[in-house]
């Protein structure tokens, strides 16, 4: 029997209208809002106009989401743009994991409508030798075990898969070379969060990222307290509270030439 695709309870889109700065923040590869809907609530708080989608064939079964490809999850945080620039005078983009890569993206796709970019832990590469075997691989076996839930702090749940969905992982590493590629159309102030011990992306997406981009304001912060999905870790306030200062300070006026870096 199919899957069904209900909706898991923790992975429905978070959206509130506020001020006239908006910030779209994207989950990752096989997560959902649920990862991503703590920041939002705060940044909400603080006047923030938020968008949190979710990406089509996460929240439901891994199997739906071997269905899906990176194309499709671009389109749904191009949406969001689209939505957050139509009420907003500025937004900023930001991401977790895959969704720092889709953040990325739109900074470079469409660098008139994002104003800062705000990471944590990106992945736009993986030093895994295993990643050669995908091409044929996928076409063996339907998934592999998850990489979800890498979370320090004791009963934090991300909401995410157990299984990695092989079609859906292949495809993202289609939309890592895409984005990699473009990383010198990023000229946006941008704030990097890196967790000094993650157990799913490897330092290579930091370093690959902060070479590659343009941004005359690039920021990195090492994060001691938390792993992977630092956004609901011990971290998580820390997170919340400087991207927040940094959105504001980097969308207040001239948004290309902001202050010098902390």
């Amino acid at each position: 029997m199919a899957d069904s695709p209900t909706l898991h309870p923790l992975a429905h889109p978070l959206a509130v209208d506020g001020g006239p700065t908006g910030v779209l923040l994207s989950h990752g590869f096989t997560g959902s809002p649920a990862s991503m809907a703590p920041w939002g609530r705060y940044l909400a708080e603080q006047g923030f106009t938020v968008r949190v989608p979710r990406l089509p064939g996460h929240g439901t079964t891994w199997r739906e989401m071997n269905r899906t490809r990176w194309e499709d999850w671009y389109a749904e945080v191009d949406r969001a743009l689209s939505d957050l620039r139509a009420r907003c005078e500025h937004v900023a983009v930001a991401g977790l994991s895959m969704g720092g890569a889709l953040a990325l993206r739109l900074a470079e796709q469409r660098p008139d409508d994002v104003d800062a970019v705000v990471l944590v832990n990106p992945a736009v590469n993986l030093v895994d030798r295993r990643l050669a075997a995908l091409p044929v691989l996928r076409h063996l076996v339907p998934s592999l075990p998850g990489i979800g839930n890498d979370i320090k702090k004791p009963g934090v749940e991300e909401s995410g898969y157990d299984r990695t969905p092989l079609h859906a992982l292949w495809s993202q590493t289609r939309l890592w070379a895409d984005v990699r590629a473009n990383l010198h159309k990023v000229s946006q102030p941008l704030l990097l969060f890196r967790s000094a011990e993650d157990h799913v992306v490897d330092p290579s997406s930091g370093r690959i990222i902060l070479a590659g981009v343009s941004s005359a304001v690039a920021v990195e912060v090492v994060l001691a307290d938390s792993y992977h999905v630092a956004t609901i870790d011990h971290d998580a306030e820390r997170i919340w509270s400087e991207s927040a200062d940094f959105i504001t300070r980097h969308t207040a006026g001239t948004t290309r030439e902001g202050d010098p870096a902390r």
